[in-house]
């Protein structure tokens, strides 16, 4: 049996834990002298309770272990130990770092990463911003890092995607569970073109405790930090404290101060956290130029029209009422309905409720 094998064999045993799991490591060298101890040597290790001298004693001949072994490779989810070649330098230098991976797909960490992550319920705000910072960072060289939750993870994963880039979802279940389940199809696209990784077992399915814990990973793989929107307690503020623990730069967008999905935002940067006024301010932290897209710039500008023009540029990220919009534009009621209606139909802008409108990123729409 390798080592590789053993350590699969040693991750396999239940209520056995990180920091046991190094104590054992520690003593014996490696996973297989661990195996080759008798039924009594292992009685005598004064540092397992009686359970987990059981959990050992079982698990050393159970065929279906390795069974299970061999359907990862058949299923090209593939095994890290800690001390195997291709298990992340990154991670290897954060506190508590996971004794096994399970991988789908990619990890490429000769590409500078960025980990954005925000809120689930997160605002069309927070959306187009989770998307343009996404799309700007990778189409530049960047990975980006997170969680494959409902939301700003998912927006995240998906500018990514658009861009042509790479992206890494950590997650809080099996590698091979999809959770929420709505984002079956972006799971697929990720494991084609990125990397998913996850330290439980394969079919684990998700538990509240898992997704904090994850949170660690998510960061350690990551250079930079990104809080998008989040409350002041989230998810997403934990991640953002692993990474001041792990020595990682945290940027945070700031939002106004009477809404609570920028509560924790505002609170990050009151406390020392970088504002990310825009992408090129976080590609300057990894000394990387920034290029925009100017040819796509130049095409898209060129497909509005003089009323289109002066409409577009009056709408932002945060819907506007059609009462503000008539107050800020030189135009006849009919002419602004006519207009909304022409951008609406180009997928420019968005009606959000009724009368309420939003500008789209045009880069959004390639």
């Amino acid at each position: 049996m390798t080592e590789e094998e053993s350590l699969y064999r040693l991750s396999c045993i239940s209520g056995i834990y990180r920091r046991k799991i190094k104590k054992l490591l520690d003593i014996y060298q490696s996973a297989n002298k661990l195996f080759e101890l008798s039924n009594e040597e292992i009685n005598k290790i004064n540092i397992l309770t009686e359970n987990e001298k059981k959990a050992i004693i079982d698990n050393k001949n159970d065929k279906r272990i390795m069974e299970r072994f061999c359907y990862l490779k058949e299923q090209n989810i593939e095994f890290i130990s800690y001390k195997n070649p291709c298990y992340p330098e990154k991670l290897k230098n954060i506190a508590d770092a996971p004794w096994f991976l399970f991988k789908k797909g990619k990890l490429n960490e000769k590409r500078p990463s960025v980990a954005i992550v925000g809120a689930r319920n997160c605002s069309n705000y927070g959306k187009e911003m989770a998307l343009y910072y996404a799309r700007e960072l990778a189409e530049n060289g960047v990975t980006i890092i997170s969680g494959l939750a409902r939301g700003i993870d998912s927006y995240a994963h998906k500018g990514a995607l658009e861009s042509g880039g790479e992206t890494i979802a950590v997650l809080g279940c099996g590698v091979n569970v999809c959770y929420p389940k709505e984002n079956y199809q972006l799971y697929c696209d990720i494991a084609n073109s990125g990397g998913i990784i996850s330290e439980y077992q394969v079919d684990m399915q998700p538990r509240p405790m898992f997704f904090p814990e994850r949170n660690r990973i998510i960061s350690g793989l990551a250079d930079i930090i990104l809080v998008v929107e989040a409350r002041i307690k989230s998810g997403s503020l934990i991640t953002a404290d692993c990474a001041l623990e792990q020595g990682k730069d945290v940027f945070a967008i700031p939002g106004r101060v009477t809404d609570s999905l920028s509560s924790g935002c505002n609170q990050l940067i009151s406390q020392g956290a970088a504002i990310a006024n825009s992408p090129s301010e976080i590609l300057n932290e990894l000394g990387i130029k920034y290029e925009k897209n100017k040819k796509l710039l130049k095409k898209s500008n060129n497909l509005l029209e003089r009323k289109e023009n002066m409409l577009y540029s009056c709408l932002d990220l945060q819907p506007k009422s059609l009462d503000e919009i008539l107050s800020n534009i030189d135009l006849t009621y009919k002419e602004i309905l006519m207009t909304l209606v022409d951008l609406e139909i180009k997928g420019l802008i968005k009606e959000t409720s009724k009368n309420y409108y939003v500008r789209i990123d045009v880069k959004n729409h390639k």
